[in-house]
């Protein structure tokens, strides 16, 4: 009669889930969507709001002094970049917005790194700040203007949105520099790969 299996022999499979097969990958990609999607909603909802407010209680070109001399609101509708940059070609503003927003939005799943995740976010949730601006305010559809209000002197004017964007690309700048990647994994540095220290195939190390 054939043996049976022994109860000692390890298992050739996991299932879903199962620690021995490691988490499902709608598993391990679940906390970094959540952390990505509340931190885009914050900056989306703060900047949607803090301009409702704006634009609800003070006139075009209105300053206030919030922190005299450092702060002060100063209302403007900006149809360009920052410093009003561009001020002529407003519709290429929402199509860059828009395709950085559906990048984010394709590529979310890959991420690994909760910093990763924060920086994504605010980089989704200001960027469609912004678009909602240029799509729905005044003048016409897709070349709407910004709302701004938030100035310090010798600076330029800006909102919310801008600061998440500005806020997201140093976090991607530093996590880019300490060689952390999307997937969380650090990368290693030129020369320091697991070829390292191998020979080149005439006896002499890398």
């Amino acid at each position: 009669m054939p043996e049976s299996p022994s109860a000692e022999e390890p298992p050739t499979g996991g299932a879903a889930g199962d620690p021995a097969s490691g988490p499902a990958p709608a598993q391990r990609s679940g906390k970094f969507l959540l952390v990505l999607g509340c931190c885009a909603a914050f900056a989306y909802l703060l900047d949607q709001l803090t301009k409702f407010w704006v634009v609800s209680t003070m006139v075009e070109g209105q300053v206030t002094p919030v922190l005299p001399p450092l702060l002060s609101w100063h209302f403007i509708r900006n149809p360009g970049a920052a410093c009003s940059i561009g001020a002529d070609y407003t519709w290429v503003f929402s199509i860059v917005m828009a395709v950085v927003a559906g990048a984010i939005l394709f590529y979310a799943r890959k991420v690994r790194s909760i910093w990763w995740s924060v920086a994504l976010g605010f980089l989704l949730g200001g960027a469609l700040g912004n678009l909602t601006d240029r799509l729905f305010r005044e003048p016409p559809f897709g070349m709407g203007h910004v709302v701004d209000f938030i100035a310090f002197p010798n600076f330029a004017i800006f909102n919310i949105a801008d600061s998440a964007i500005v806020g997201a690309v140093i976090l991607w700048c530093i996590l880019t520099l300490l060689g952390i990647g999307v997937d969380g994994r650090r990368i290693p540095a030129r020369g320091t790969g697991a070829g390292d220290g191998q020979g080149d195939g005439n006896g002499r190390g890398a």
